[in-house]
Formats: structure tokens, C-alpha cells, sequence
């Protein structure tokens, strides 16, 4: 048998032992907390740390090799999430998707500080900057997918072992970095301020129509809000990712994930 069929027929089986309690795993043990359990929860939030984190300092690496080095005396060009952590991004909000016991765990980090006007080609450079995190996110979604599909592919190697706890959730975490990396992607490229999307198609725009789309920054958190809370983006988003989850995961990687996360 395929060890990607041998993991997918396993999964049930395995997934049922940590539930009911067997090999010594109990769901008392992980602590629920209003639907969520501890093991669940570090499996969303490591992903969505180290998502976040890349996706800023890729902002300001760019920005300081295209001349602009405020990233760099902030201290910002590092991976140590504390540096990037947000209040309302990176506590309130996951907070609140957890209280509403959400089935995915999605946050933001502080904005990297970037000063366009030390770039060497402002209109170039700018495109560069806002389009790095991006890049550096949907790069990380390819590469979590693959690591995702060898190990799914040689579960027969794992699933039976002792550390067959520790490799499923490592499987579970590489599945969910590729879904967190991907929204997080696709979300910034909508041209709504304070987005990076918003960023780019202002370089893009003849110089009258930028001016006047500059005016729509004030109004940006707002109207991202109104769009989030009325499901408006849900369409656009999923347009967009759920091909990104397919060519990194697979069909069986992608059910996999799917009954993971909806369980």
C-alpha cells in the first residue's frame, strides 16, 4: 500500500486513540478549553507566529537592500516573533476567533517601519517592498507542502512508531502553515489600504488616480472591517487559496487538513 493511502487510512484510527484516551493521551490531558484543546491550538498558533513573522521581516529585507534601512535600526530584521507581536493582531483577535471557538486560528503581526522615500527607485522598489511578504509567504506555502506530502507519502515509515504522536502533529502543523501562508498571501494582495495590495496598485495607477486613491487610506481599516464581518472577501479568498491548497497538498492532503481542522 502507497504510504500516503496507508497514512489516510491510519489517520481515523490514530487520530480516535488520541481522543478516546489510549496510549496514554487523553483530551483531559491536552486541557479543553471551549472546544479547543492545548495540542490543537500550538499546531494553528506555531504556524501562524512563524507566518506572520516572515511576512514582515521579507518587508524590511527588501527595503533595507533597496537602500531604506529603518527595518534594521528598529531591530525588526529578525525572526524572533516578539519583536513583531501586535496587540490587536497577534492577542485580541486570535483571542476572539477562539471565543467564537472559530475552527481556523488567523492573526497579523505589527507592521515592519519602512521609509519609501530612501529607496533608490521609489515606484520600483516600492512594488518590490509591498509584494516581498507575499512572495516569502506563498514560498513558504510550497515548501511546507512538499515537506507535507513526503512525510504523508512515507507514513508507513512513522505511523506505527513511537513517535507516531509527535509526526502527526508535525504533519498537522506543515498542513496548516501552508493554508495559514496561503490566506495570509491572498489577503494582503487585496488593494484595500493598509494592505500590501493597496500599496502596489498605487505605484501602478497613472499619478492622478494615485492621488486620489491615496484619500481612501484614512477610510482603509474601516471598509476592510465591513468587508471581513459581512463575508464579502469569503469568495475572493477561497477563489484564490484553494488552488494554492491543492498544488501544495494534494486531494488527500487537503481532506486530511480539512477533517483536522473541522473535527
Amino acid at each position: 500500500m502507497e504510504g500516503a493511502g496507508y497514512v489516510k487510512a491510519i489517520l481515523n484510527r490514530v487520530h480516535s486513540k488520541i481522543l478516546a484516551g489510549q496510549k496514554g493521551v487523553s483530551e483531559r490531558k491536552l486541557t479543553m478549553f471551549l472546544g479547543f484543546n492545548l495540542n490543537k491550538l500550538v499546531v494553528m498558533i506555531v504556524p501562524l507566529l512563524f507566518a506572520v513573522t516572515i511576512h514582515e521581516v521579507a518587508h524590511g529585507w527588501v527595503a533595507y537592500r533597496l537602500g531604506d534601512p529603518t527595518a534594521k535600526w528598529s531591530g525588526r530584521l529578525t525572526l524572533n516573533p516578539i519583536k513583531h507581536l501586535d496587540i490587536m493582531g497577534s492577542f485580541i483577535l486570535p483571542l476572539m476567533l477562539l471565543l467564537f471557538r472559530s475552527p481556523i486560528i488567523f492573526g497579523y503581526a505589527k507592521p515592519v517601519p519602512v521609509n519609501f522615500s530612501n529607496l533608490r527607485n521609489y515606484r520600483r522598489d516600492t512594488i518590490l517592498v509591498a509584494s516581498a511578504g507575499v512572495a516569502l509567504n506563498l514560498i513558504c506555502a510550497l515548501v511546507c507542502g512538499m515537506v507535507f506530502q513526503i512525510m504523508l507519502r512515507a507514513g508507513s515509515f512513522w505511523s506505527e512508531s513511537i513517535f507516531r504522536f509527535i509526526a502527526l502533529d508535525l504533519l498537522y502543523m506543515l498542513g496548516y502553515s501552508v493554508l495559514i501562508n496561503a490566506v495570509l498571501a491572498v489577503f494582503n494582495m487585496i488593494p484595500v489600504p493598509p494592505l500590501d495590495g493597496s500599496r502596489i496598485l498605487s505605484m501602478l495607477l497613472p499619478p492622478q488616480y494615485a492621488a486620489q486613491f491615496a484619500h481612501l487610506e484614512r477610510f482603509g481599516m474601516i471598509i476592510l472591517i465591513f468587508l471581513l464581518f459581512t463575508g464579502a472577501l469569503n469568495g475572493i479568498i477561497s477563489f484564490f487559496v484553494e488552488p494554492i491548497l491543492r498544488i501544495s497538498l494534494g486531494n488527500e492532503g487537503l481532506l486530511i487538513l480539512f477533517r483536522y481542522i473541522t473535527h
